[in-house]
């Protein structure tokens, strides 16, 4: 399990997760854990409801095997069930879109998860949050694999460093970013990187 985390909200975490999730070669799962500002469901057009433990719903511009799983509208304290629930019943690799923020309910899936990977724009006080959810990520015991810097062609310097881990891939900003080659490309390429990288 994959946490898609970050500080700021409107950071492309949604947007990663799913186009990331429609790059790998494989099996996957885009789970939307923000129960106060839902949004990956209607990103993906799908239903906002689905069965509680259940498998999603297809995606219905990817591959058949990618399935959007929505937030639950119950309260956040039904996530961590639910979350561990697909961990240990679902063969599809789940890719979690966090809530922004350094709450109790966006530590429980950096918690839940195997690894975190972090979504910034370059802005500075993106990154400066983005720095505050790696620490988040490893006080839970979840190693951080590394940082998208979104809206950018490329990272700024030192993001490196801010953020303790590297920066694995920049992604341009487009007025349709799933729709956009060049975004689908920064995806796809992300995935390569992700699927060579050692498991921690």
């Amino acid at each position: 399990m994959l946490a898609i985390a970050g500080g700021k909200g409107g950071s492309g975490k949604t947007t990663t997760t799913l186009g990331l999730a429609r790059a790998i070669d494989g099996p996957t799962l885009a789970v939307d854990a923000d129960c106060d500002l839902p949004n990956l469901h209607a990103l993906a057009g799908v239903p906002r409801d689905c069965p509680p433990n259940g498998p999603g719903h297809p995606d219905p511009t990817a591959p058949s095997e990618t399935r959007v799983v929505p937030a639950p509208r119950d309260l956040p304290e039904g996530l961590g069930d639910r979350l561990r629930h697909l961990r240990a019943h679902d063969s599809h690799l789940a890719l979690v879109d966090c809530p922004a923020g350094a709450g109790p309910d966006a530590t429980v899936p950096l918690r839940i998860a195997d690894r975190a990977l972090l979504v910034s724009t370059a802005c500075v006080a993106g990154l400066r949050d983005a720095a505050k959810t790696a620490a988040m990520a490893r006080a839970v015991g979840t190693s951080v694999v590394g940082a998208v810097v979104t809206r950018a062609r490329i990272a700024p310097p030192g993001v490196d460093d801010l953020l303790g881990c590297p920066v694995v891939a920049t992604v341009p900003d487009a007025p349709d970013p799933l729709a956009d080659p060049d975004v689908r490309g920064a995806y796809q390429r992300l995935a390569r990187t992700l699927r060579h990288q050692p498991k921690t």
